[in-house]
């Protein structure tokens, strides 16, 4: 948005090459966007009425449009994710990297910010330390998940020093602990499909993975914001698409000499998995009836979220109040944030790529009113 608009931009990169994130989320197909009416897509936000603005003017169809504008055609999936063909992140990258460079951006990496020095900047560069005074400043140091990327949350305490209100960080889109029975260990890897999960009066439908550390996959992400409250309980409904007293009824078949593990494989399918979570939760009910409804409403102790550094992504930042419309920092005028720095979070499916270059665009927009205007 700078460069576009004439301007001469520096990017200062902390690791020795760019968008180390933007690559590991590629590993999984990068999921760009998801094709949503807006309304809809901005539904999915808690903080839908601060990102409105930016995500009315770079939303779902802004995104594949940026895309496709760098060579890379789209599709949509089935369940409305769009995605690269090529299925990784690489290509896009390369392709925005040379748009930047074409545009005259010079790009320092091992560049890091340290904090404010005078009106400047200070960074720790390989040269030694550096300071610089912009016209103006774009932030986007990202959250504080996956330090090893770049995203470690240090520059927090140097804003809160300049009297910028910053949210603490908690992990969003995350796996959660369990110390598991013995008798589980057999089926660490496997996922758990076809469930319905629910926390208080929130059910999500999906299907999520065990692990030797506990739970993770998509069904527990969409569900991580109220798990991740304390007091908050888990249960699984491990046939969804049987009521109550479907499933009743067909436990109440006779079963002979069967064993009551091959009765419930036979009468309702159940894979080994859903069987060894059912043990898990404690002795299994002998009455059909009562049996039922543990199968349709199996509660699943957790010991809360897997480490911050784990998560997809991170709640907490840069708070609202402390930002202007133009996501200027109120604080230090002329200087601006974007991205995950922010305090907001979305769930996985394309949501949040979409709203970091949307809050990066409506940055960059304000900042180069800034430059023209001085």
């Amino acid at each position: 948005m700078l460069s576009g608009s004439g301007h001469s931009v520096l990017v200062a990169e902390a690791k020795p090459s760019l968008g180390r994130k933007f690559l590991m989320a590629g590993k999984s197909g990068l999921n760009l966007t998801k094709a949503e009416p807006p309304e809809v897509f901005l539904g999915a936000y808690p903080e839908g009425d601060c990102l409105a603005p930016m995500l009315a003017a770079f939303g779902p169809d802004e995104m594949i449009r940026w895309a496709e504008g760098l060579g890379q055609p789209v599709f949509t999936g089935s369940s409305g994710r769009v995605f690269p063909e090529v299925m990784k992140g690489s290509p896009l990258l390369r392709a925005w990297l040379a748009r930047l460079a074409e545009a005259g951006e010079e790009v320092r990496t091992r560049w890091r910010w340290t904090g404010w020095e005078g009106k400047g900047h200070r960074f720790a560069t390989p040269d030694g330390s550096e300071v610089i005074a912009p016209k103006t400043t774009i932030f986007a140091l990202g959250g504080a998940s996956w330090a090893r990327l770049g995203s470690d949350g240090a520059w927090a305490s140097a804003f809160a020093g300049r009297g910028i209100p910053v949210a603490p960080f908690a992990p969003a889109n995350m796996g959660f602990a369990r110390v598991w029975s013995d008798h589980m260990h057999p089926h660490f890897g496997a996922p758990v499909k076809d469930v319905a999960l629910t926390v208080d009066v929130h059910k999500v439908r999906g299907e999520f993975v065990l692990s030797s550390r506990g739970v993770e996959g998509s069904a527990i992400y969409a569900v991580s914001r109220l798990l991740r409250d304390p007091g908050a309980t888990l249960t699984l409904d491990l046939l969804p698409t049987l009521t109550e007293s479907a499933v009743s009824a067909r436990l109440a078949r006779p079963r002979g000499k069967a064993s009551l593990t091959n009765h419930l494989r036979k009468t309702l399918r159940l894979p080994p998995v859903k069987l060894a979570l059912l043990r898990e939760a404690g002795p299994v009910p002998p009455d059909h009836a009562d049996l039922a409804r543990r199968l349709k409403a199996l509660p699943l102790a957790l010991d809360g979220p897997r480490p911050l550094d784990e998560a997809i992504s991170v709640a907490g930042g840069v708070a609202w109040q402390g930002l202007t419309d133009d996501l200027e920092l109120a604080a230090c005028p002329g200087q601006f944030c974007a991205g995950e720095m922010l305090d907001w979070e979305a769930p996985t499916g394309g949501y949040l790529l979409t709203a970091c270059l949307a809050t990066g665009r409506w940055a960059g927009h304000a900042a180069a009113r800034i430059c023209a205007a001085s």
